[in-house]
């Protein structure tokens, strides 16, 4: 299952069913779970856990250490989870100490070309980025995530769960989950309806967070006054207190 120009270094990890494509480089500290596909050409660096049943395509660069000036070669990790797909040319980039020193990345991610995350990036699961979006360091992107081509995210910077970002987004605040923005910079432009319904929430769920979105968003309340008047809405539906969690945590302050 390794092709014969594959180089892999002696203390990689290789579950006995990975496939590892022509011109490969597996480096030292790299471990790798059953049923994942190394494409050709690609490039694996250690400290580095990739779990089962990832497909990885030619020319990525997978545990590089990071783009940062502060990196002196202390050890730093990437762990990437089960089920990811990672298309052609993505990079992916260690953590670093500032920041934890791990770069994580959950299961069933679909990433395509191009996309960078950056060190101490913290990505859940079943997240899209599209061609080209970048994440700068520290970045957090919760589940079910949608990223359009080539947004850009600024370092610090956390996305919550079932948010949508359009086409060439330029984020440098949070964005609140189930919410939609777009544009450079980026503004928040509703709610992330169809994406909720094809999720299966419920109609009273999606009807609750309408009316949270129109008080944070449409009511030219303060965050603060926000805050206290969906504090109702959070006690019967588990959607708003996630929208009333993500708030009382954010430190860059929301798009809007």
């Amino acid at each position: 299952m390794i092709h014969s120009t594959a180089v892999i270094d002696p203390s990689a990890k290789l579950a006995d069913s990975v496939e590892v494509g022509a011109y490969s480089i597996i480096g030292a500290d790299v471990e790798i779970g059953e049923k994942t596909w190394i494409g050709p050409h690609v490039v694996i660096q250690g400290p580095t856990k990739i779990g089962a049943e990832n497909k990885l395509f030619q020319f990525s660069s997978i545990g590089e250490i990071p783009q940062d000036k502060k990196f002196h070669g202390e050890v730093s990790y990437l762990e990437i989870g089960d089920r990811n797909t990672i298309r052609e040319f993505a990079t992916i980039n260690r953590g670093t100490d500032d920041g934890g020193a791990t770069t994580r990345i959950g299961n069933d991610n679909w990433l395509m070309a191009y996309i960078h995350i950056a060190h101490d990036c913290q990505i859940g699961n079943n997240t899209i980025f599209a061609n080209n979006a970048s994440l700068a360091g520290h970045v957090t992107i919760e589940d079910f995530v949608i990223l359009g081509g080539f947004t850009l995210v600024h370092q610090f910077c956390k996305i919550g769960q079932h948010a949508f970002c359009g086409m060439g987004s330029a984020i440098s605040k949070d964005v609140s989950p189930y919410v939609m923005v777009n544009g450079s910079p980026a503004h928040a432009y509703g709610l992330n309806s169809e994406g909720i319904k094809r999720k299966g929430f419920s109609k009273e769920a999606l009807k609750a967070l309408r009316e949270a979105y129109k008080i944070i968003y449409r009511s030219h309340n303060t965050v603060e006054v926000a805050k206290t008047k969906i504090k109702s809405l959070a006690e019967k539906f588990p959607e708003v207190q996630n929208m009333l969690t993500f708030l009382q945590k954010s430190e860059r302050g929301i798009l809007r």
